[in-house]
């Protein structure tokens, strides 16, 4: 839609969103019903440890803060994992460790936290993108300890879950959508959670620029400008399993 002259043009920031990671705010569906069931079990737990497994924005990060919260567990980085930190690290007795697959820098250091927090009777959940086969890791003890580890695997969302996620995203947004809208992006966007963020984000940005409700044109624009934006991409392998 072309800009109307003399029309002030609103400037969009990148302003905090309220994204809610309490376990009310969990939407559970087919694809990640088996994750949160395992998850939930804690500490009923077949090991001291869980591997968490999902597509970028599949909701790892959310039900892992619902774990931390019930478990007193602290949070940190892979990156995070370093020798010196693994004494300070277990003395919580619980901790989430995330993004396995992409900051992990001290092998050595992950395989005696394994160790320390089963020796404590603790408890880790580790979140990552793919399985440990695929994060490059070289000593051999801790890809199988990692291998054998109970893992649950969250898939891409079914319908009903992808409109119930894009719903979720307008309301931490504070945008009021049609269901008409909300039912014309489901069908035509990317079937990933990934994309439903992506999406939300576009349209917040030209609602805002535009100083407009969230419009059937509006959303079509967004949708267009995303495809648009993936097509200029250069392809990237590390991006895969997104």
């Amino acid at each position: 839609m072309p800009e109307i002259p003399g029309r002030p043009r609103q400037l969009a920031f990148d302003l905090p969103v309220d994204s809610r990671h309490g376990i009310e705010d969990f939407l559970i569906g087919p694809s990640n019903e088996a994750a949160y069931n395992l998850v939930e079990a804690w500490p009923a737990w077949p090991d001291a440890w869980l591997r968490l497994l999902g597509p970028e924005g599949a909701g790892k990060t959310h039900l892992a803060a619902i774990w931390a919260r019930a478990a007193h567990a602290w949070t940190v980085s892979a990156a995070e994992v370093v020798a010196s930190q693994v004494p300070h690290l277990v003395s919580g007795g619980a901790l989430v460790v995330e993004d396995c697959d992409r900051s992990l820098t001290d092998e050595a250091a992950l395989f005696h936290l394994m160790n320390a927090i089963k020796a404590r009777g603790g408890h880790l959940l580790l979140t990552a993108r793919t399985s440990p086969d695929q994060w490059g890791l070289r000593i051999p003890d801790l890809l199988s300890r990692l291998r054998l580890a109970p893992h649950a695997t969250i898939e891409p969302p079914d319908d009903a879950l992808l409109r119930a996620v894009l719903v979720k995203l307008f309301i931490d947004r504070q945008l009021v959508v049609d269901t008409g809208i909300i039912e014309m992006l489901a069908l035509r966007m990317e079937r990933s959670f990934a994309a439903a963020r992506a999406l939300v984000d576009a349209l917040d940005r030209l609602s805002l620029e535009r100083g407009r409700r969230v419009t059937r044109a509006l959303a079509s624009e967004a949708l267009a400008s995303l495809v648009q934006a993936d097509d200029a991409a250069p392809w990237d392998d590390t991006l895969a399993a997104d």
